[in-house]
């Protein structure tokens, strides 16, 4: 037999005999090969960035038209942005654009590069995969491996953002690692790791996202997103507001911008927003998600709450920048 059982106090425990023992080291060889083989075969797509006046941090080519994808919060200036593919040598590199709030950007290196370009979206994430991180903060590109710790459907994100799935992991993401391409046992591409997004965890912006940001910033240099120019936080309603608002929540305004959107439209300190364009706002991301690409430059209608009395508003949308 592979195994035996034994008797211990706390019950009985599988212990590997020497065939067992034998076949489970077989395995993690195998498994440990594999892995080694993931990290040589993209190598080469793997790069240094160095666009801040810190420690590097990491992108991945993503086309063989030489364009590279980046942490957006690593990359603080438009200007002097260098890579490396490898050693102390470096390129030039222009920023394409970025979005702050999937934290992807989009640098561009002239010329065809000889790295892989052939990423294949990995399939179905599950939590209990194994994924690796590969970065290049250095001269050589470095590897975590971890698994995959959380994940659930499409999700908003609290800059406003809405990905096409959470996905966390437990990789250690060590100083130069944001941005690093994180990949699944077969090496296809799960995303880009980046701390940027939530203080604290280890979030994966999904690859289709990454594809999805990086093709407006290549065509438009930027994503254009709704704006205000308020600050706001949700609150409970009680008593005889709840009953003017007929609602249960809604958004208190602590900050109005001067001379932003809300401010022209009459909006006021102390006024909470309940509704935009008949849709109630119970939450911030219910606010961040109506203030879509679509509504930049339009029209919308604000229903509030004023000293007791509810009250409506037109406001034209501007653009965050």
């Amino acid at each position: 037999p592979a195994d035996r059982r034994m008797w211990r106090p706390d019950g009985l425990v599988t212990v590997p005999t020497t065939e067992g023992a034998i076949g489970m080291a077989s395995n993690v060889m195998e498994l440990s090969a594999a892995l080694g083989a993931i990290v040589e075969r993209a190598d080469a797509a793997v790069v240094r960035v160095e666009a801040r006046r810190r420690r590097p941090s990491t992108g991945f080519v993503l086309s063989p038209s030489g364009t590279i994808v980046a942490a957006a919060h690593a990359v603080e200036h438009d200007e002097d942005i260098r890579v490396s593919f490898g050693g102390e040598q470096t390129q030039p590199a222009q920023l394409i654009g970025r979005d702050a709030t999937t934290d992807v950007a989009l640098l561009r290196v002239e010329g065809e590069t000889s790295a892989r370009n052939d990423w294949a979206d990995a399939g179905e994430v599950r939590v209990g995969h194994l994924v690796l991180a590969l970065a290049r903060p250095g001269r050589t590109t470095r590897a975590t491996l971890g698994v995959i710790s959380a994940v659930a459907d499409g999700w908003r994100n609290p800059a406003g953002a809405r990905l096409g799935r959470y996905v966390e992991a437990d990789v250690n993401l060590p100083p130069g690692f944001s941005g690093a391409a994180v990949v699944d046992g077969s090496g296809a591409l799960v995303g880009m790791a980046t701390s940027g997004l939530v203080p604290g965890a280890a979030l994966i912006v999904p690859a289709s996202t990454v594809r999805n940001v990086a093709q407006i910033l290549e065509a438009h240099g930027g994503i254009r997103r709704g704006y205000l120019g308020i600050g706001s936080y949700p609150v409970r309603l009680q008593g005889s507001a709840r009953d003017q608002a007929q609602q249960e929540a809604g958004l208190l305004i602590f900050s109005v911008e001067p001379g932003g959107p809300a401010e022209r439209a009459g909006v006021f300190l102390g006024d909470v927003l309940l509704a935009f364009e008949g849709t109630a706002l119970n939450r911030i991301e219910d606010l961040l998600g109506a203030l879509s690409e679509d509504r930049v430059g339009r029209e919308a209608s604000l229903r509030f709450l004023r000293a007791g009395a509810v009250r409506e508003l037109t406001v034209t949308i501007g653009e965050r920048r």
